[in-house]
């Protein structure tokens, strides 16, 4: 089966990727902080990062808890 050709519109995505996710981040944020405000748009950004962060798998996440380990007591294990 011969590869198919990308048409240029494909090409256009996968060139500016990074640029077509700031935009609509961008577009994203600016819609929640005309609905609903600035600080609760702060706040669920803050969540959202908060969630994407325990949600990876990272060596942060690894040494955020090998310090809560010291300094919370044994009766939260």
């Amino acid at each position: 089966m011969p590869d198919k050709k990308e048409n240029g519109f494909v090409k256009f995505i996968k060139t500016h990727k990074g640029a077509i996710i700031g935009i609509f981040l961008g577009l994203v944020a600016g819609v929640l902080m005309l609905t609903i405000g600035f600080f609760a748009t702060l706040f669920l950004s803050i969540c959202v990062g908060i969630g994407a962060f325990f949600g990876s798998n990272n060596k942060y996440k690894k040494k955020l808890f090998a310090i809560l380990d010291k300094i919370l007591p044994d009766i939260f294990k």
